[in-house]
């Protein structure tokens, strides 16, 4: 069993990225990042997207409206971001208050500076195979992890556990394109799947993306798979000083024996996630400002 180690292959990302910002003339990619309210993780993962940006030379502008924002004020702070000819890339970090509809903010980001890639139009472009759109960290880095990792998907079966539209959908597509790191046959999975094991064990590669603790369980892979565990889940663990561990979306300890490789939690997906909106960003400045 090989560990596919995230944290390394992020950290390669990252160099190739400085680099290239230090061969750019004038202006650094700008990336704004908004954040509304306290959430601890937010808190958490906006600090590591904004010490990133640094370490590779990009401009990061962060900016915090009151939690009390209605949705036509952050409408109108996202405009504003859009006209701004000085940022190249817009992240509005997720999850927002209850109160305010996450997918029309998505929808407000302008899609040339929407480098979280969910807008529908750089969704559309995906299904398209148009290098122009942005495609989600997530299930972008996904695709890295495989690539540097020798791991070739064309012909090989694909199941993907999960359909959200941030990693379920898009991993899909990807996966499933006529690129020379691609052509797999993809099976999708969700919650009405009847015989889910049944599925699962015939994957060749399989993608767990459910954020469900553990839920993945030895009888559900085939010896020799490749397994890649994009959940985060916060589990009880009275040993730990805060009281909780990080755990995917597979059961690791039984799981792993079985695969020829496999993604840790955390140090798997999660850092490949940060580095692909950074490439995102820089391309956004390229497409903006071609040589």
């Amino acid at each position: 069993m090989e560990l596919i180690d995230g944290n390394r292959i992020a950290a390669d990302i990252v160099a190739e990225l400085k680099a290239q910002v230090a061969r750019l003339p004038g202006r650094k990619p700008c990336l704004a990042l908004v954040r509304v309210g306290e959430d601890p993780a937010s808190v958490s993962y906006v600090k590591k997207k904004e010490r990133t940006s640094a370490e590779i030379g990009l401009e990061s502008r962060l900016i915090l409206p009151p939690v009390t924002i209605t949705q036509p004020d952050l409408f109108a702070l996202i405009d504003g971001l859009n006209a701004d000819p000085d940022v190249d890339g817009i992240l509005v970090q997720s999850p927002l208050p209850k109160d305010l509809d996450e997918v029309a903010v998505f929808r407000r980001i302008a899609p040339h500076k929407d480098v979280d890639g969910f807008h529908t139009a750089n969704l559309g472009k995906l299904a398209q195979e148009d290098d122009t759109g942005f495609v989600a960290c997530t299930p972008a880095g996904i695709m890295e992890l495989l690539q540097r990792s020798g791991v070739k998907l064309a012909g090989k079966h694909v199941v993907v556990l999960g359909r959200s539209l941030i990693v379920g959908k898009p991993v899909a597509l990807l996966a499933m394109q006529k690129r020379a790191w691609a052509n797999a046959t993809v099976t999708v999975c969700h919650s009405q799947t009847t015989d889910l094991p049944a599925l699962t064990r015939q994957a060749d590669v399989l993608i767990a993306a459910i954020g469900r603790a553990e839920f993945v369980t030895a009888d559900m892979v085939r010896p020799g798979a490749v397994v890649i565990d994009v959940g985060v889940n916060r589990v009880p663990d009275p040993s730990r000083k805060t009281g909780y561990r990080l755990t995917g979306d597979v059961h690791f300890p039984t799981v792993s024996p079985l695969c020829s490789k496999i993604t840790p939690v955390p140090g798997g997906v999660g850092p490949m996630t940060v580095a692909m909106l950074m490439q995102n960003t820089v391309k956004a400045h390229r497409l903006a400002h071609p040589a």
